[in-house]
This record gives C-alpha cells, sequence and structure tokens, in this order.
C-alpha cells in the first residue's frame, strides 16, 4: 500500500515508521526543513527496519503544485496528519477531489471543529485524539454499557464496545442467540488475551469485551439486545 502523509512533526512521524516497517510505502510531507531531516528516535531494540525507505518532501501540502510532483493519484491513502486543522481539511480535500485518493484520515485537533470533517471535505475517517482518549478511558472503566470508540464517516456506522458484566443476561448463550438489528455486526470478542472471530456456536461469557459495528439508529435497539435498558 502507498500512503501519503501530510505532517512530519511527532504524530505523523509516528505514523510513518510504524506503517514503512509493516512494509509499506511512505511518503513524509511537511513544509518545515528541519523537522523532515530530523533522524528518526532509536527505539530500544535498535534502529528500525524498513521494507522501503521513507520518502521525504519538503513543502507546502496545500500547494497543487507539490501534490502534483508527487503524483499523488498513485497513492492509496492520504493522511492529514499536522498540527493545522484547516492545513488537514484542505489536503484532505485536494486528495480526494484533484487526485482520486482512494481513502482520507485527518486529524483532528481542535474537537470544536470536528463538524466539519466529513465527506463534503473528503474526509473518509476523522480521528479526534480528545474524543479518542476519552473514549479509551471509558472503554477501560465501563463494564456493561456501549462506548463508542470511533465513528467511520463514509457508512455512518460506529465501532461500539461493551464488557459483559459476569452476571450478563446474554452470558452463557451463544452467538446466534443474538437478534442483532440491521445493518450491525459483532466482528471481534476480545477475552483475556485472545482474540476471537465470532462462529454462531461460540458461547458468550462475563468479561468478554464485544465489538460491534453498528449504525447510529441501531444503537438503541443493540442496548435492548444486550439488555442494557
Amino acid at each position: 500500500m502507498k500512503v501519503a502523509i501530510a505532517g512530519a512533526g511527532a504524530v505523523g512521524g509516528s505514523i510513518a515508521r510504524e506503517l514503512a516497517t509493516a512494509g509499506h510505502r511512505v511518503l513524509l510531507m511537511d513544509r518545515r526543513a528541519d523537522v523532515i531531516g530530523r533522524p528518526d528516535p532509536v527505539p530500544a531494540g535498535g534502529p528500525p527496519t524498513y521494507a522501503h525507505p521513507i520518502e521525504r518532501i519538503v513543502g507546502d501540502v496545500c500547494e497543487l503544485s507539490l501534490l502534483e510532483s508527487t503524483d499523488l493519484q498513485d497513492y492509496d491513502v492520504a493522511i492529514a496528519a499536522t498540527g493545522d486543522d484547516k492545513v488537514n481539511l484542505v489536503f484532505s480535500l485536494l486528495a480526494k477531489t484533484e487526485f482520486g485518493v482512494g481513502r482520507a484520515v485527518a486529524r483532528v485537533n481542535d474537537p470544536r471543529n470536528e463538524w466539519l470533517f466529513d465527506e463534503s471535505w473528503g474526509v473518509d475517517v476523522a480521528v479526534s485524539t480528545p474524543r479518542l482518549l476519552a473514549a479509551l478511558v471509558e472503554e477501560a472503566v465501563s463494564v456493561g454499557d456501549l462506548v463508542r470508540l470511533i465513528t467511520f464517516r463514509r457508512g455512518g456506522a460506529d465501532l461500539v464496545e461493551i464488557t459483559l458484566p459476569e452476571n450478563a443476561a446474554i452470558a452463557g448463550k451463544a452467538v446466534r442467540r443474538l437478534k442483532l438489528p440491521r445493518d450491525t455486526a459483532l466482528v471481534a470478542i476480545l477475552r483475556g488475551d485472545r482474540v476471537i472471530v465470532p462462529q454462531q456456536d461460540d458461547p458468550l461469557e462475563g468479561g468478554d469485551e464485544l465489538l460491534f459495528v453498528v449504525t447510529g439508529d441501531g444503537q438503541a435497539e443493540l442496548r435492548e439486545v444486550l439488555g442494557l435498558v
């Protein structure tokens, strides 16, 4: 996969290194030459090994001429990871409308701007750090209630999680006994250190973390199915 990343700061640089280590081709762009040229940090286990070296370009990611020079149309994913929401929106819009990049992921720095990060600005997935951290805190401490982890803009669906209480009404029942709402799917069961791809005859247990993809309208019905009302 080819990934173009706007913003070479702490967030963009970390994403670039993770993707490059996983074997993807990565282009990292930033207008600050000192940031682009900064050497990658060396982890305790030694320097990272990249299947393909990270390509680095200095320039303004909101300038069409720069993006044209990178052949951005050949990339599968564009990631807007700068610390400026305006830049992230413009880069996402250009990537989608001018270059036809298949997927645009954008970082939301100010939660007040989150409403802007949708398909009208070319954003397929918006990642709000404050919202994500709040969701992770809820997920860590909540038992017996749905926690929204992330929203998928293109499909209008949410990834939600629930940790089943030990005395949950559905504990001991097979997955097939769950009468899930339309357009809702149980995608994973986290049990201890195991990740279980749910099968129809798999039993549910108290303490299981269940991950669902559900449309907004289906969450109320899902709560009823899970006995949360």
